[in-house]
């Protein structure tokens, strides 16, 4: 096996600077509001000299002007499941670990190619999230966290090097409990490759069993025992605004965030999205709703972003705006498009599906139909508009344009280019129809629909044309 750690060190203030970029000084604080200390600094805060377990009396002592954000565990655990929703991507084994990801990836391997391809993958997708992040590989789960603290990018491949690696690391990072890390320096043990080389009944009586099955599933020789994690079949994201917004252009970033960020979790679950709702919340709990559906599923962030902006630029908002939400709840299995080989569209050519929804986008649901089907064969009963989940079954060909009432044919007799079909129904309601349909070319070169009565006398009749 071959477990691969992402590391988070900066999770929570990531989650606040990927909503509101700012290069000011800025801290998350958390504890008593007496005692608040820093918890996370960005880099200017840093070099302004504020510093993670320092006392925010202490920091406005220091610089008078910085933002301070309260530390907010539920979004930083919302923003935990959510990579780790993208990391679903590459593997159905993973685990979260505090601050890490980690999933098994020897399999994935054959899919996404050797460790430097896949390694270089997953940086692209969280640095393109805004998640600064960590990462190596090691034969357990543990070992690759642990790596992580010592060094970017190292990746143990095989079980028989995973003890050497290990042995360097130091005992403040190697995540052993709490009760030996505060006594195991005292002893004069500095490195965690000493601490393997100790006698195991001696920590036992001294440590308990607790730092050995630490060890143990360290080198792999006890199961990790870490829960999988499964993505959940709803998207939900919720984002406050820094200021109120009246205007709907400057709702276009924020949005755009979070429609990367649903793309992002369709492809970590593999997955598409025919329906999703952008509320817009207002004061006192008012909100406006802007449904965004597609005839296909989608997951394409682009696409998705432009669809929503689409039915943005059609609103008006009724009042200021403090919130956004995204909700996706149909979330029905993704199809890509094939094309073929040999296709001999220019580059940049749209398919017709895509076409489709930018018109829907842009003119709105009742600008853009499609033909569906009925169960009466009758031509003038056989055409009307499709509803939003039907997909048309047309068996034979049929015109684009249907006339409201046969017209004869003039002129030369045409060329024969398929049928007959036979149509005889209507019996059931004084309507009844018996002919046979042709598709014809007219002496003119124009495709059209006719039909010959079985009796013959009346000639071609035109009953409609093929684009």
């Amino acid at each position: 096996m071959l477990w691969l750690c992402i590391y988070l060190p900066s999770l929570a203030l990531d989650g606040i600077l990927r909503r509101r970029p700012t290069e000011g000084p800025l801290v998350l604080v958390d504890g008593p509001i007496n005692a608040r200390t820093i918890v996370s600094a960005n880099e200017t805060a840093r070099a302004a000299g504020l510093h993670v377990g320092q006392r925010l009396s202490a920091a406005q002592a220091l610089l008078s002007q910085f933002e301070a954000i309260p530390y907010d565990r539920e979004s930083v655990e919302r923003w935990h499941q959510f990579l780790a929703a993208v990391a679903y991507r590459y593997s159905s084994e993973v685990s979260l670990l505090p601050h890490a990801i980690v999933l098994e990836v020897s399999k994935s391997m054959g899919l996404f190619g050797p460790w430097p391809r896949l390694e270089s993958m997953l940086r692209a997708d969280f640095t393109d999230l805004g998640f600064r992040h960590r990462i190596a590989a090691a034969p357990t789960a543990h070992a690759a966290h642990v790596l992580t603290m010592v060094s970017d990018g190292q990746a143990v491949l095989s079980s028989d090097t995973l003890r050497n690696a290990l042995q360097r690391v130091p005992i403040a990072r190697s995540r052993l409990p709490a009760n030996a890390l505060a006594a195991l320096p005292s002893m004069g043990i500095r490195t965690l490759g000493q601490v393997l080389a100790l006698p195991r009944d001696g920590l036992r009586r001294r440590f308990g069993a607790e730092l050995l099955a630490s060890l143990d599933r360290l080198t792999g020789d006890l199961a990790s025992g870490l829960e999988l994690y499964r993505p959940p079949d709803t998207f939900d994201l919720h984002i406050e605004l820094l200021h109120e917004v009246e205007n709907q252009s400057a709702l276009v970033f924020p949005v755009r965030r979070m429609v990367d960020d649903l793309a992002a979790y369709l492809a970590g679950r593999d997955g598409g999205v025919q329906r999703f709702l952008l509320r817009l919340e207002h004061r006192e709990g008012r909100f406006t709703d802007v449904p965004v559906g597609l005839l296909a599923s989608e997951r394409d962030g682009a696409l998705l972003f432009e669809f929503a902006r689409g039915r943005l630029e059609h609103l008006t908002l009724p009042e200021p705006v403090l919130a956004l939400r995204l909700i996706a709840r149909d979330l029905p299995a993704f199809v890509p498009a094939g094309r073929d080989l040999f296709d001999e569209r220019p580059a940049n050519a749209l398919p017709i599906e895509q076409v489709r929804e930018r018109l829907r986008a842009r003119l709105g649901d009742g600008a853009v139909y499609r033909l569906g089907s009925t169960q009466d064969p009758r031509p003038e009963r056989a055409q009307h508009e499709a509803t939003h989940d039907q997909a048309p079954i047309e068996p034979h060909p049929r015109p684009t344009w249907l006339l409201p009432r046969p017209i004869p044919l003039r002129g030369e007799n045409p060329i024969i280019l398929a049928g007959p079909e036979r149509l005889e129904t209507g019996w059931w309601d004084d309507g009844q129809v018996c002919r046979d349909y042709y598709v014809i070319e007219t002496s003119l070169g124009q495709e059209a629909w006719a039909f010959c009565a079985p009796d013959e006398q009346t000639g071609w009749m035109i009953h409609g044309w093929f684009a």
